[in-house]
């Protein structure tokens, strides 16, 4: 590897924390279609919302098409309603990883330039990257859904490369996903750490991660 001269971030569950922001959002959701609960069975439906949500990996029609039909509404809701009310709030709910800002902040002050690559559409996304006030860090923002393509694909990868103006061998990913962030970078030729969060290691898996970390924090201690 090259020396290293630029970074490549995910963002849910690495630059924002997920869970928090979900979890939020799950609550604040149950609290204005399911008032009519009992507090013990409405955080039992916030529960099973966020088990049914899988990390946020479910096709987001599907799930909300789901929760329409399973939930204890007063009144039945649409997946459509769902989705309106989703794209309206959810990013209001969004909460920065532990760390995040500290350490794009040492990185760039150490000369890296930074980038971001995420899937999902592009008004969450950016909505998200501008509550956590987290732009101006980065050179380059890929988002797959503008770009017409989504993690693991390498292209996608290879799109950020570009716009950032450096070679995979000289840019290190760090992302939460197994498949998504370490396989993908990898084939696309990068060195990658691996934020552990809420996934386990796929042993199958031909790409394995340079570094691992719990806390993002760690990064200074590697590069």
């Amino acid at each position: 590897m090259k020396k290293v001269q630029a970074l490549l971030f995910d963002l849910d569950n690495t630059l924002m924390d997920r869970d928090h922001t979900f979890r939020s959002f799950s609550k604040k959701f149950v609290q204005d279609f399911m008032g009519h609960l009992e507090p013990e069975e409405a955080e039992r439906v916030v529960r099973d919302i966020i088990v049914r949500d899988a990390d946020g990996y479910r096709d987001k029609d599907g799930f909300f098409a789901e929760l329409s039909e399973v939930l204890p509404w007063r009144q039945a809701v649409s997946a459509a309603d769902i989705r309106a009310y989703y794209d309206k709030t959810y990013i209001g709910h969004g909460a920065p990883m532990k760390h995040a800002a500290e350490t794009l902040e040492y990185c760039r002050e150490r000369g890296y330039t930074l980038g971001l690559v995420t899937n999902g559409k592009k008004d969450i996304q950016d909505g998200k990257i501008d509550l956590l006030r987290l732009r101006h860090y980065f050179k380059a923002v890929v988002i797959s859904g503008e770009a017409g393509i989504s993690k693991p694909d390498p292209d996608i990868y290879r799109l950020a490369l570009r716009r950032l103006g450096f070679a995979a061998e000289e840019t290190l990913f760090i992302g939460d996903h197994p498949v998504n962030d370490i396989w993908g970078a990898a084939k696309a030729g990068m060195e990658t750490i691996w934020l552990k969060r809420n996934h386990t290691w796929d042993e199958g898996l031909d790409a394995r991660p340079w570094k691992t970390i719990h806390e993002l924090d760690e990064l200074k201690t590697i590069l």
